[in-house]
């Protein structure tokens, strides 16, 4: 049976233990990602959409002002900016167009070849336009931009963060998780985005920190546990690979659930994990927990998985130099597929300084790669 049969079925069963790992999984898809383009991927992540986190705009910070939940907040640092303008919701698109511009030229500059777009509810679908937040792009606006990005030498990726924790950008849909409703929207979606795109080579579709823990201050809270989780992480899959595009999620699934992870992770899913602290090699006085995410790149590799690595100067500016400096020689270059800068920043003036520097600690690694 094929794979999109076998998944249709699937939804109307309890269980997917008998699901196969890779098996149904087309190799084409991943032959086409991994020998049809040589060079590395140098990528940044760009959040267009600010509305992955809490669905609580009432949310309190530690050294940020009580009043940071009011729409009308000015924000003065980059701490300001990160409370307001991205980890609490806004019903409005949250977005400085000329730091967007000066974030592009400042990675082709660097020497950047790709741009993942994380777009939620931040442009209005024409299959759901119910979704976009005020001032949501245009479709005419995405395909001019994207015309743009491809014209400065950068290959454009979309994301979409289907994962619970990430998913307000859903609006009302993300409290439908799992449902038939949720299934056709998510199903629209992936469809029209692809298309937009031009079917680019990969799209990224998150899945990660789907716990507790990480919504402890979202007014609503779901987490798929179990075969749940792997039914509807399919289903994405599925919906992406049948348009022959390929699918990359964050790898963390893994840390918690390591022996279902490499069981049921298929190969034709590109990896990217991370690990954003400043030690590599000596990890002693590391907490456990990070310990797990370092090693998961060794765990990847002994399984054979394509990875992206990740990393980022969000907590100090020394892990995406040594992200690049260690696992370059971790992974077999047949399995580096390149690494990604992942910032997590607003697109907002306050945070100007932060994106530059992430960029310049990309390309300086990128020169240190290439140069041996």
């Amino acid at each position: 049976m094929e794979r999109r049969g076998f998944i249709k079925n699937l939804m109307a069963a309890t269980a997917l233990s008998s699901f196969p790992s890779t098996a149904l999984f087309p190799k084409t898809i991943q032959e086409r990602q991994t020998t049809g383009n040589k060079d590395l991927i140098w990528a940044n992540l760009i959040h267009l959409s600010t509305n992955m986190w809490e669905d609580n705009p009432h949310i309190k910070w530690p050294g940020v002002s009580c009043e940071v939940y009011k729409d009308d907040f000015e924000c003065k640092t980059r701490l300001d900016a990160i409370a307001w303008g991205m980890r609490a919701y806004r019903p409005f698109l949250v977005f400085d167009e000329p730091l967007w511009n000066k974030i592009l030229h400042d990675m082709v500059k660097a020497g950047f070849n790709m741009v993942i777009i994380d777009l939620g509810d931040a442009i209005q679908y024409q299959s759901h336009p119910e979704i976009a937040i005020t001032n949501a792009w245009s479709i005419e606006k995405l395909k001019t931009e994207l015309v743009k990005i491809r014209q400065l030498g950068l290959e454009p990726i979309p994301k979409l963060n289907f994962a619970t924790s990430h998913d307000t950008w859903l609006g009302e849909y993300h409290r439908m998780v799992s449902t038939r409703k949720y299934y056709e929207v998510c199903s629209d979606l992936i469809s029209e985005v692809i298309e937009l795109f031009d079917t680019p080579r990969f799209f990224h579709i998150g899945m990660d920190e789907e716990d507790y823990k990480n919504q402890v201050q979202y007014r609503y809270a779901t987490v798929r546990q179990g075969d749940l989780w792997w039914k509807d992480f399919y289903f994405f899959v599925d919906q992406v690979e049948k348009k022959g595009v390929r699918p990359w999620i964050w790898s963390d699934y893994g840390w918690h659930y390591p022996d279902v992870f490499f069981k049921k992770m298929p190969k034709s899913v590109l990896q990217s994990n991370w690990y954003y602290d400043v030690q590599f090699g000596d990890l002693t006085g590391l907490e456990e927990s990070h310990k797990t995410r370092y090693n998961m790149y060794y765990e990847l590799e002994k399984h054979g998985y394509d990875q992206v690595p990740t990393g980022s100067n969000f907590n100090n500016n020394l892990n995406m130099e040594g992200t690049v400096r260690h696992f370059k020689n971790v992974i077999d270059p047949s399995r580096l597929l390149g690494f990604m800068s992942a910032p997590w920043l607003p697109t907002m003036p306050q945070c100007a300084a932060s994106h530059k520097e992430a960029i310049e600690q990309l390309g300086r690694a990128k020169k240190e790669f290439m140069s041996k």
